[in-house]
């Protein structure tokens, strides 16, 4: 994993880490991009050529009127449209969870990107398995704020549901992060089982079999 990078202001956690898996002066690909946040960090601290997909018109116009390459796409219908391995890294930060099909839109990161990395908020955390095991509803907290009936995160999943996942469309992980909500690394290392239990969230850099 490339060294940490500075925190400044409020960015989120998950770009941090993120940045730290990107290696300087590459061509990166955020699928599902927003404001453009981790685009502009990723450019201000790894000088990467970046490109960005986003849904939303508005955060589209945002991203551009901050000098950011953005075009609205869907990461579901528009991804097949790109060239294999045009991108050296491509992204997907805490978004997975909201896609219609996360196999295609994962297999398709991993032929676009020589690399893809992917951030996904942790459904086997310990505090939303106590909620559903003491309120048999479904869980609300700080990662998943919204009622499941307004909830654009269709398909969450745990980390280890996630690893399965990677298996399944023949990648391998190179490198993985499970952190709390502050951004604070959990100090666990080759147990699986404790990072789906103690991690909020993850995230994932991985590439395809060889």
């Amino acid at each position: 994993m490339q060294k940490a990078v500075p925190f400044t202001g409020q960015q989120r956690a998950d770009h941090l880490l993120i940045a730290e898996m990107v290696a300087p002066g590459s061509r990166v690909l955020d699928v599902g991009c927003g404001d453009g946040a981790l685009l502009k960090l990723l450019a201000d601290t790894k000088g990467v050529d970046g490109r960005g997909v986003e849904l939303s018109r508005e955060k589209v116009n945002l991203c551009v009127k901050s000098g950011l390459s953005v075009i609205q796409g869907d990461a579901d219908r528009d991804l097949a449209d790109y060239p294999d391995q045009s991108f050296d890294y491509a992204i997907l930060s805490l978004t997975i969870q909201a896609t219609r099909d996360p196999k295609t839109v994962l297999a398709n990161l991993l032929r676009i990107g020589r690399r893809a990395i992917v951030s996904f908020p942790n459904f086997g955390h310990w505090r939303i398995r106590a909620q559903l095991l003491f309120s048999g509803r479904m869980p609300m907290t700080p990662n998943l704020p919204e009622p499941w009936y307004t909830t654009a995160d269709a398909h969450l999943c745990t980390i280890k549901d996630f690893v399965d996942l990677v298996e399944i469309v023949n990648a391998e992980v190179e490198a993985a992060v499970a952190f709390n909500a502050k951004g604070q690394r959990l100090p666990i290392k080759n147990s699986l089982s404790l990072q789906n239990l103690l991690g909020e969230k993850a995230v994932f850099r991985l590439k395809r079999r060889a």
